[in-house]
């Protein structure tokens, strides 16, 4: 049984960081692929950032240069490096494990960026 658990959100001013933690049990974490997504209130949830089981990485246009996807395979823990935050990164924050078909989804964390 897999289980995920993210972490590391709060209340920061722009122009701060934050390090979002995702703690995913289970042995299929070092072969399955990990995407970072957030969801403000009343808008769609959009993908932020994702790393394949090889480290391959891919990020959102809005965050690139600011935002950095990383792994520790030992420790079953996927991060989110948050750097020069904005008010528009403002949102629930969810970590999101993809193996073939089976997709298991974090409870998410809440990240609040004030200007």
């Amino acid at each position: 049984q897999v289980q995920i658990v993210e972490s590391g959100g709060g209340l920061v001013q722009a122009g701060g960081s934050l390090r979002l933690s995702c703690v995913a049990s289970g042995s299929t974490f070092s072969i399955g692929a990990f995407g970072w997504y957030r969801q403000a209130p009343g808008k769609q949830r959009e993908m932020v950032s994702a790393i394949s089981g090889g480290g391959n990485t891919n990020y959102a246009d809005s965050v690139k240069g600011r935002f950095t996807i990383s792994k520790d395979n030992a420790k079953n823990t996927v991060y989110l490096q948050m750097n020069s935050l904005k008010p528009e990164d403002t949102g629930v924050y969810y970590c999101k494990l993809v193996l073939g078909t089976y997709a298991l989804w974090g409870q998410g964390t809440q990240v609040t960026v004030s200007s």
